[in-house]
């Protein structure tokens, strides 16, 4: 009986000790393995709303530098022609033995000045007895100098049938400042005649036959 009521001996207090210890330490390393695993998920969850704002942000930045189309402006092209190639010697002499060509020409209608700005010809005739002048402007113009042309003349004009037939030519006149103008349009010129002598149509018109005669 004295055994068992006796004290625990040191070595079985000792294996007691062991054990707890060894129990408390496998605890641990199982709490340390369930929070390494969480760290993977939490990671993983987050990654996800960076992907799709980068890819947002891309698609914005195409857009921003897109190239816009560029608008059409007014232009010429160059007339491959001389002053004496539109109206030669004998047609200006036919209209008028007076006139010749002005020496000291230069471009003073605001159609002649149109037509300087867009590589277009310009003329000028010089009447040997009185002084007085004709102007003539021939333009080769694109598509919208044309537009902006033809809706001027339009606009200012009249409509002249024996100029021309259109769509081949559509011919118009009008007087300002005392200044008769004749102005004609085919598919590839603009052509205008101008003078202080020209007061209707018919003043103007076997210039303006002559010249259209000469157009290819």
């Amino acid at each position: 009986m004295t055994l068992f009521d006796s004290p625990a001996s040191p070595s079985a207090r000792r294996l007691r000790a062991g054990v707890f210890l060894c129990v408390g330490a496998l605890s641990l390393i199982g709490l340390s393995g369930c929070a390494a695993d969480a760290a993977p998920s939490a990671s993983g969850s987050a990654s996800a709303p960076a992907t799709g704002g980068s890819s947002s942000s891309a698609s914005a930045s195409a857009a921003a530098t897109a190239t816009p189309t560029p608008t059409p402006t007014p232009a010429g092209t160059a007339v491959a022609m001389t002053c004496t190639d539109l109206l030669t010697l004998d047609d200006v002499y036919a209209f008028n033995p007076n006139y010749g060509t002005d020496p000291s020409y230069k471009p003073t209608s605001s159609s002649a000045k149109t037509a300087a700005s867009f590589q277009g010809l310009t003329c000028g005739l010089l009447n040997q007895s009185s002084d007085g002048t004709i102007e003539i402007s021939l333009t080769q113009p694109n598509a919208q100098l044309m537009t902006q042309q033809q809706d001027n003349a339009v606009a200012s004009s009249k409509i002249v049938p024996t100029y021309g037939t259109p769509p081949t030519a559509q011919g118009f006149f009008a007087v300002t400042n005392g200044i008769g103008e004749a102005q004609v349009f085919t598919d590839t010129y603009w052509l205008t005649i101008s003078s202080s002598n020209f007061l209707e149509p018919g003043d103007a018109e076997s210039l303006v036959s002559a010249a259209l005669g000469h157009l290819k």
